[in-house]
């Protein structure tokens, strides 16, 4: 595909989301770039969580995962049901009881001050790491794709990208991110839709062929009973559970767009909605991945290196270039339908919960520093990418699950010790613990087989590392005198 034609793609691409910026941001303030004044459609948040959830980490990684993990994925995508039950009933009722903008402030209402402010942190954290690997992906195809032909060094591709995200979300924030997310959305389902349908045409497979195939194939095995291996249905299944609730229930980047609904009906329709939906969606990714293995394998095409690489690497040397410019819209909408809100997220948390932002109140100062704070995570993110880029030598999607279960494992035991014991906590405390409970889990999980009979942790460790900070708080705990 010519440099010239990514270009235009990617071009129209960004001019679309532009306008919708354009769009939303009229008659906008600070309420709209925080909560999108609480006037979201609820369908339409929930058709745009769709792709936000899965990010261009499930878009690239997940079909390649196919060759060495199976459809084994699919087991955590069952344990997510259990974890969205939970966030529809359990979590979202307190955030709309207590009319939260953040969700940390929850724990400053519960523990104290430095509960709150732990728990922000550990936030801030983890989705730096977490967007900085998705726009790493996005900005990696950007880069074979087009600046490549032009000697561009990558540093300046992540740059490119990531001030197209800060000139769309600058005005409107939430409120823009509402509205792009649902077009991203679009665009990522189209290009796994349409890349099985190029790949079934060339294999000559009509609608049954394409099930029978993937029915078939030594890659669609669901189920692992062996307890000692690290796919084992209930690990993944019990790790799918908790890894939904603390990066969609306990993200504030997941609920902020659940909070702009204008009431607690609407946001749960939303989210069952979007659960539901997403069963049938992750299983199509996978069917993608089986097709491009079998239709590696059938035209005598070898495989790349990385399991990352393989989508991108058939839809852009050896399908149409119809096929290509697809795949590059759907990458694109992918990886920025994560970003995007990432950015706003990360601007709310940190305006809200360090610097006091009042939300409702509309000034020069406040906005003033929104716009320095919205820059400040720019520049962040963009450090972290280039750190990344130097120093990452696995699938994506492990090392996005596996740095999970160290920064979001403190954020479940807080809200866990929170919503299941009355206890006080020492507030002061707190800190030390959620930083003491990740050091644990790391060792546990480094000597597990020697401890634990041959034991291998998984995406699991988030609950242990959970437990850990649980069990640290318990130790410091006192019954409530009132």
């Amino acid at each position: 595909m010519s440099p010239f034609l990514v270009f235009i793609v990617i071009a129209s691409y960004f001019g679309l989301l532009i306008l919708i910026s354009y769009f939303t941001a009229k008659k906008s303030n600070s309420a709209s770039f925080f909560t999108a004044n609480k006037q979201s459609p609820w369908f339409l948040v929930a058709f745009g969580m769709i792709g936000a959830s899965l990010s261009g980490v499930t878009f690239i990684s997940v079909p390649g995962w196919v060759g060495t993990n199976n459809f084994y994925y699919f087991q955590m995508v069952l344990g997510y049901l259990v974890g969205y039950f939970v966030i529809a009933t359990v979590l979202m009722p307190i955030y709309y009881r207590m009319n939260l903008v953040t969700i940390y402030t929850y724990l400053e209402t519960r523990f104290g001050y430095w509960a709150y402010k732990t728990g922000s942190a550990f936030f801030l954290l983890s989705r730096v790491i977490g967007a900085s690997f998705r726009l790493f992906l996005v900005a990696g195809v950007l880069q074979i794709g087009f600046f490549d032909a032009f000697e561009i060094p990558f540093w300046i591709t992540i740059l490119v990208t990531i001030s197209l995200i800060w000139v769309y979300t600058l005005k409107a924030g939430i409120k823009t991110i509402v509205w792009t997310d649902t077009l991203q959305t679009f665009f990522m389902l189209t290009a796994v839709i349409v890349t099985i349908v190029i790949i079934a045409k060339e294999l000559n497979l009509n609608a049954g062929g394409i099930i029978d195939t993937v029915k078939n194939s030594d890659y669609s095995t669901m189920f692992n009973w062996e307890w000692q291996s690290k796919f084992n249905f209930f690990k993944q299944f019990i790790a799918g559970a908790f890894i939904a609730i603390v990066m969609t229930g306990l993200d504030q980047d997941m609920m902020q767009k659940n909070l702009t609904c204008r009431n607690i009906k609407d946001a749960k329709k939303n989210m069952f909605w979007f659960s539901i939906t997403l069963v049938p969606v992750n299983l199509i990714f996978l069917s993608l991945g089986v097709l491009l293995y079998h239709y590696a394998a059938q035209s005598g095409i070898s495989l790349p290196e990385s399991a990352d690489e393989l989508y991108p690497f058939i839809a852009l040397n050896h399908l149409s270039i119809f096929a290509g410019v697809i795949f590059l819209l759907g990458i694109t909408a992918a990886a920025f339908s994560s970003a995007d809100s990432a950015l706003t997220a990360l601007t709310t948390s940190f305006s809200v919960d360090f610097l006091n932002i009042n939300v409702h109140e509309e000034n020069n100062n406040i906005n003033k520093t929104k716009r320095l704070v919205h820059i400040g995570f720019s520049l962040l993110l963009f450090f972290v990418i280039l750190i990344f880029n130097a120093l990452n030598d696995e699938s994506v999607v492990s090392a996005v699950f596996k740095a999970a279960g160290y920064t979001y494992g403190p954020i479940l035991g807080l809200f866990a010790f929170g919503l299941i014991t009355k206890l006080k906590v020492v507030d002061k405390a707190v800190p030390f613990i959620a930083v003491i409970s990740p050091i644990l889990a790391f060792f546990i999980d480094a000597y597990s087989e020697q401890l634990l009979f041959g034991y291998k942790f998984n995406f699991e460790l988030l609950v242990l590392n959970g437990a850990l900070t649980f069990f640290g708080l318990l130790i410091f705990s006192k019954k409530d005198a009132s």
